[in-house]
């Protein structure tokens, strides 16, 4: 049986990195961007954030994809900012198929946060919006089980934590 992992986080917190890292790891495995989902529409397309209709559009592409990979039994690894809500919609979404869905949020503190987002390019630098959506997740229903804090980690770490993330089943989503 295939797995999901849904790895997601602030802005800047490293979710690309982790998920390329995991997504290499699994032998038979495919990489899901949230946010190449969500620039394919191209005319009309609102931000995710402030369009309720945009994000639903973006979660069922990334369940259609995901639902096509599972079917092959190809291991699912989507990278995005997801909240607690949508985690658990998705594993419901996909409960005819079965899979164990893995949802993990890197975290990490304001200061190491805004330093990783600073290491981008300019034109991928988030600058406040990472704070904000650090905010939003403090603010929902986020669990601390679900919770990687990666504040001491560097990219030399992350053989660590794509080993957390594949061997810690406390990131499974009930």
């Amino acid at each position: 049986m295939a797995s999901v992992y849904l790895i997601s986080g602030p802005a800047g917190v490293g979710k690309s990195t982790t998920s390329k890292s995991l997504v290499r790891s699994l032998s038979n495995s495919a990489y899901i961007s949230g946010d190449a989902i969500s620039h394919m529409h191209i005319n009309g397309r609102q931000k995710p954030w402030e369009s309720k209709m945009e994000i639903e559009l973006i979660w069922n592409n990334i369940l259609g994809l995901t639902e096509n990979f599972l079917r092959s039994g190809i291991d699912v690894v989507i990278d995005y900012v997801a909240f607690p809500h949508e985690a658990v919609w998705l594993k419901k979404q996909l409960q005819e198929l079965t899979p164990s869905v893995k949802y993990v949020v890197l975290w990490t503190d304001e200061q190491t946060l805004l330093s990783r987002d600073k290491l981008r390019l300019p034109e991928h630098q988030m600058k406040e919006r990472c704070l904000v959506l650090m905010k939003e997740f403090q603010e929902s229903s986020l669990q601390t089980h679900n919770m990687l804090n990666t504040s001491q980690q560097s990219t030399d770490d992350i053989n660590q934590v794509v080993y957390d993330i594949l061997n810690n089943s406390q990131f499974l989503v009930d």
